[in-house]
């Protein structure tokens, strides 16, 4: 097999045998075509990492390295073991916030989806049937003993709905903000729970869950579909039910209430989901189903127009009598819709050309992009219903304040669907400043949600004081949304009924990249790598072997022609287009490289109970490592032993002085023991699913509880 990243090292190394020549003739020239070749960004023959390696831009192949480490145990970047719950076995938002939202997670969970390892994309499951098991069916309440009836824990949803955050046997069936008493049924969240449990169900490849699942979906479907006008097929629905919530206002009645109007954002991510229903119904074979899904998607993709502006963007809302809110330039409701405008390009349910249309109208409007992030909204919105016609004064203070919260806010979540915009459309600038940035908030263990003062984040009302952080410490799940869409976009990939589509995306200035970490198809694992010369694909292999293209921009691998471990090469060509080249300047302390725990020699600073925990997780995983058929119980171990190594090494890193923030003491001492609490939960989370085990396992279960309790008692 040919190792490219040997053959662009060799053919490094000839180019600088070609420069050492010619500088002897001139200097000058070689510098000039040196600089014209690199522009700002730094080069480096090879870069080697824990996760990808690569040849060309170091510190981007750096940025994707030290992305990756966002989703395992490591003593550098926050961690998904810091939003862990083990009474639950699930993720939550983090931040002293116990339950799982919708909106606040969906980012990370469509992000992170086709690279995300065991135990984790487990524990994703585990996190999204909060809410498929409270799923409303027009009797329950959100909390089935509550007597406050003007709680919104008293909530009944009709049948179908889910809602906005929830817990094993809680659930909130509407935006829970503000007046909840006006607001609509969260019709936009119960679609982004679709588009998720789609992708989960199509990337896993397992049937018997999907079953499981289709007929709960179905019902959230079901449930959308009463809001659907038969006269133009867009969706009317009133406050409240848009995702990033509650800044729809829906539209103001003479009366002084607030009615129904057509929300873009509900009509775009439904049909996202019915897209991968689609998809779905396909790798299930009902036939029945399959038509009347497509039927779906169909009216609901003709129905899009109506929804755009004259310079084709997507508007955010429009009236039943035809005004239309979110235009730039309008007198009334003149500002620019971020959130549905990204997830119409990022969700692939507009096609290039309106795609390049809401690019060109987020690039020319600065103002919207302040500080690299994409705002919700921008100019401040005038048809809320807390200030309806003004975007300041009474009715706007506090969190309502343009750039504080949902009216023009940053929040992570939605800036990981941007990059995967950016992706799409090859502006790899835009995504390097946004990952960047959030690489350096995430350095300072500052991953607010959302980021205050239009992302400046000069002042942070929800994690500045109060009880939603960890001493001067803030991990959310909504930020991890931007190192997992780093990743994604690498390859853009799309899962279909009896496929995986791959779009290679990687950097102009990256010659040569392989990533470590396997891609899930089903229980087969994808190990790609690219020669990266352009835009247009030139031929890929499969385990050295080439393949039929059908396209020069996507490559089709179709599951019965994929070996259990596919090593997936690809080679690019053609060039790119130009993109002005950018200083820019990547975070490096303290470095993944550098502080690796498996690299730490064992040597780890641990209080004498942690000790104890520490030695008992490594007897137990050299006892059970002869076992079969437990790989999700060892999985889950290295994990908890991991996440011990990168608190036994927190200790000894260096941090930097604090990017954005100042780096005290206090904080270095409130990140250390950040780390402890997370090592601990995760140890918690092994004693109950052994206790589990114990009560109600199978044979084997039950035998390797037993062993985990001899440990224990020794």
């Amino acid at each position: 097999m040919v190792d490219f990243r040997q053959l662009i090292l060799f053919k490094n190394e000839k180019m600088k045998k070609g420069y050492k020549i010619i500088l002897s003739v001139s200097v000058v020239i070689v510098l000039t075509l040196l600089l014209i070749r690199i522009g700002n960004n730094k080069r480096s023959e090879g870069y080697e990492g824990i996760y990808c390696s690569g040849a060309g831009d170091i510190d981007y192949l750096r940025l994707i390295d030290e992305s990756f480490a966002f989703f395992n145990p490591n003593p550098v970047v926050p961690n998904l073991t810091m939003i862990y719950k083990p009474e639950w076995n699930t993720l939550v938002e983090g931040a002293g916030w116990d339950a799982w939202w919708i909106q606040n997670s969906y980012g990370f969970s469509y992000a992170s989806t086709p690279f995300l390892q065991e135990p984790w994309f487990s524990l994703l499951q585990n996190s999204w049937d909060l809410f498929w098991n409270n799923q409303g069916d027009g009797k329950r309440k959100g909390r089935p003993n509550e007597t406050d009836v003007n709680s919104y824990m008293a909530l009944v949803a009709p049948d179908g709905s889910l809602g906005d955050c929830a817990r094993p046997t809680e659930i909130i069936y509407k935006q829970g903000d503000d007046n909840f008493h006006i607001h609509d049924w969260f019709y936009e969240a119960t679609a982004a729970g679709l588009v998720m449990q789609s992708e989960i169900l199509l990337a896993g490849r397992n049937l018997e869950s999907t079953r499981y699942y289709l007929p709960k979906m179905e019902r959230a479907c079901d449930f959308i579909e009463k809001a659907r006008d038969p006269q133009n097929n867009l969706f009317l629905v009133a406050p409240a039910c848009n995702l990033i919530a509650p800044s729809y206002g829906g539209v103001k009645q003479p009366d002084g209430s607030f009615g129904k109007g057509y929300l873009s954002g509900v009509s775009i991510t439904y049909l996202a989901a019915l897209d991968r229903m689609v998809e779905l119904y396909k790798m299930t074979g009902d036939k029945e189903k399959l038509s009347i899904y497509k039927h779906r998607q169909k009216i609901t993709r003709e129905s899009l127009s109506q929804l755009l502006a004259p310079e084709g963007y997507f508007v955010k809302s429009l009236e039943p009598g035809g005004v239309k809110h979110g235009v730039l330039g309008q007198e009334q409701y003149g500002y620019l819709e971020g959130t549905a405008n990204a997830d119409a390009v990022a969700l692939r349910v507009v096609g290039d050309k309106t795609s390049a249309s809401i690019y060109k109208q987020i690039a020319g409007f600065p103002d919207i992009r302040p500080f690299d992030f994409l705002l919700t909204n921008a100019p401040g919105l005038d048809d809320t219903y807390w200030s309806w016609g003004h975007t300041s004064g009474p009715g706007m203070e506090g969190i309502h304040e343009f750039g504080s919260w949902v009216n023009g806010g940053v929040w992570g979540t939605q800036e990981g669907r941007a990059i995967l915009m950016y992706y799409r459309l090859g502006k790899y600038n835009d995504i390097r400043r946004s990952a960047q940035r959030a690489m350096k908030w995430a350095k300072d263990y500052r991953m607010d949600a959302p980021w205050s003062q239009r992302g400046e984040n000069t002042h942070n009302v929800w994690s500045d004081s109060g009880g939603n952080r960890f001493g001067g410490v803030a991990v959310m799940v909504d930020n991890f949304a931007i190192p997992a869409a780093t990743i994604r976009g690498l390859f853009d990939y799309e899962y279909r009924s009896d496929c995986v589509v791959l779009r290679p995306r990687i950097p102009s200035s990256i010659d040569y990249y392989r990533q470590k970490q396997a891609i899930r198809l089903g229980t087969k694992k994808l190990f790609i790598s690219c020669e990266n010369g352009g835009e247009e694909i030139a031929w890929v292999k499969v385990n050295g072997k080439k393949i039929e293209l059908s396209s020069d921009h996507e490559i089709i691998l179709y599951d019965e022609q994929l070996p259990s471990n596919a090593n997936i090469e690809i080679k690019t060509t053609g060039g790119w287009d130009k993109e002005e080249d950018i200083a820019f300047d990547y975070p490096l302390t303290p470095s993944l490289a550098e502080w690796d725990s498996r690299e730490a020699g064992g040597e780890f600073n641990f209080p004498e109970p942690m000790k104890k925990l520490y030695a008992n997780l490594l007897k137990f995983k050299e006892i059970i490592a002869p076992e079969e058929g437990v790989e999700s119980e060892k999985a889950f171990l290295d994990v908890v032993i991991r996440s011990f190594e990168g608190y036994g090494v927190r200790g000894r890193v260096v941090p930097q002085s604090g990017y954005y923030r100042p780096m005290t003491e206090e904080k270095k001492n409130d990140i250390i023991k950040f780390y402890e609490v997370a090592a601990t939960n995760m140890y918690k989370g092994l004693v109950n699913r052994m206790n589990s085990y114990s009560e109600s396992g199978d044979v084997q279960q039950k035998k390797i509880a037993g062993l985990f309790s001899e440990i224990q008692n020794q």
